[in-house]
C-alpha cells in the first residue's frame, strides 16, 4: 500500500510523526516537497497511491482530479474543513475522507504580526537598515483606532481580544452574528457597511464558501478608505483580487497585509507582489511547530485508525438540497 504526503514545502513532515511504524502494516510513505502545477502532473505523481495526506488547500481534489486517482481509498486533510475537496465526489468514488483539528492560536498570532508589520513598515525598514538607510517611514499606532473583525468565530474572537489589549475599539460583523455573541466577546455588532466605513483596520476571518466568496469587494474597499488597512489571513477568494489590486494601486485603501491568495503558491511576477503598501507572507497562518505536531500527528492517527477498519474524524458531504 502506498501513502503520499503532499506539499511538504519545508521537508519537515517526517519529523512530526512516526511514519516508519506504518511499514509494519505494509505501507510505503512518499514525501512530496514541491507543489503539483496542474492536473496532469498531479495525476502522474499520485497514480497508484492508496492514501493521500493533503496539507490544507495546498492541493485541490475536485471531482475531475479524484476521477484520475482510481486507487485512492483514504484522503486525509489537515483541518476539519477543506473547500478544495469535493466530498460528494469522494463519497461516490468510495474514498474515505478524514480531517484533523488544528491550533486555535497560530493564525490569530500571525494576523497580529502582519498588522504590526504593516503599521510600522517593519519589513521595509529592516531592508532599508541593511542597505544603509536610517528611518525611512512614519508609522501609525493602533491604540485608539477601530478594529473591524469580519467573522467572529474562534479565530476572530482571539483577534478581537488582541485588539482590545492594544487599546482599540473593536466592532464585528458576520452573516450570522448575534448581538449576544458579540457582547460575549466584548465587541459591538454592526452592519457590514458600517464595519468597513467605521474601521481603521479590517481583519478577515470568515469561512470560505460560495456565499462568502468575494465578500470584500470594491464597495467594501472604497468604504474602508484611503487610510484604512485590510488584513486577510483566512482565504484569498474572500477578497475580490481585481478590486484589491486596484484599491492598492489607485489609493482607495491605505494598505493590505495578506497571508492568503486566490492562487497558491503565488507565482513569480504576480501583480500583488508589486502592489504598493503591502506586507505579504506565503500562507504561514498555520505553519508553526505546534500546528504541525497536531496536523501530522493527527494524520498519522487517522491512517492508523483507517487501517484498523475504524476511521475517525470522518468528513462527509452535506445532504443534497431537496
Amino acid at each position: 500500500m502506498r501513502l503520499a504526503i503532499l506539499d511538504d514545502y519545508q521537508s519537515v513532515a517526517r519529523d512530526y510523526a512516526p511514519w516508519e511504524q506504518l511499514a509494519a502494516d505494509g505501507v510505503d510513505v512518499t514525501f512530496f516537497t514541491e507543489p503539483f502545477r496542474d492536473d496532469a502532473s498531479t495525476a502522474a505523481g499520485l497514480r497508484g497511491m492508496d492514501i493521500i495526506i493533503a496539507m490544507r488547500e495546498r492541493t485541490a481534489f475536485g471531482r475531475g482530479r479524484l476521477a484520475q486517482l482510481p486507487d485512492l481509498k483514504l484522503l486525509v486533510t489537515t483541518g476539519m474543513a477543506n473547500q478544495s475537496i469535493d466530498l460528494r465526489a469522494a463519497e461516490e468514488q468510495g474514498i474515505v475522507v478524514c480531517g484533523i483539528g488544528g491550533s486555535p492560536t497560530a493564525a490569530p498570532e500571525l494576523t497580529w504580526g502582519l498588522l504590526l508589520a504593516l503599521a510600522r513598515s517593519i519589513p521595509f525598514e529592516d531592508r532599508s537598515l541593511r542597505e544603509g538607510r536610517w528611518q525611512s517611514t512614519v508609522g501609525f499606532e493602533l491604540a485608539g483606532k477601530t478594529l473591524g473583525v469580519l467573522g467572529l468565530g474562534k479565530i476572530g474572537r482571539r483577534v478581537a481580544a488582541y485588539g482590545q489589549a492594544f487599546g482599540m475599539d473593536v466592532i464585528a460583523w458576520s452573516p450570522n452574528l448575534t448581538d449576544e455573541a458579540a457582547a460575549e466577546a466584548g465587541v459591538r455588532k454592526v452592519s457590514q457597511e458600517a464595519l468597513f466605513r467605521d474601521s481603521d483596520v479590517v481583519s478577515v476571518h470568515v469561512r470560505l464558501s460560495e456565499r462568502s466568496r468575494g465578500v470584500v469587494g470594491e464597495q467594501e474597499l472604497r468604504l474602508l478608505g484611503p487610510r484604512g488597512v485590510l488584513v486577510n489571513t483566512s482565504r484569498g477568494p474572500l477578497v475580490d483580487e481585481d478590486s484589491l489590486v486596484r484599491a492598492l494601486n489607485e489609493g482607495w485603501i491605505g494598505g493590505a497585509a495578506l497571508d492568503v491568495y486566490d492562487l497558491e503558491p503565488l507565482p513569480a511576477g504576480h501583480r500583488l507582489l508589486s502592489a504598493p503598501r503591502t506586507v505579504l507572507t506565503p500562507h504561514l497562518g498555520y505553519v508553526t511547530e505546534q500546528s504541525y505536531r497536531e496536523f501530522y500527528g493527527g494524520a498519522f492517527e487517522d491512517v492508523q485508525a483507517w487501517l484498523r477498519g475504524t476511521p475517525i474524524r470522518l468528513l462527509t458531504a452535506a445532504p443534497a438540497a431537496s
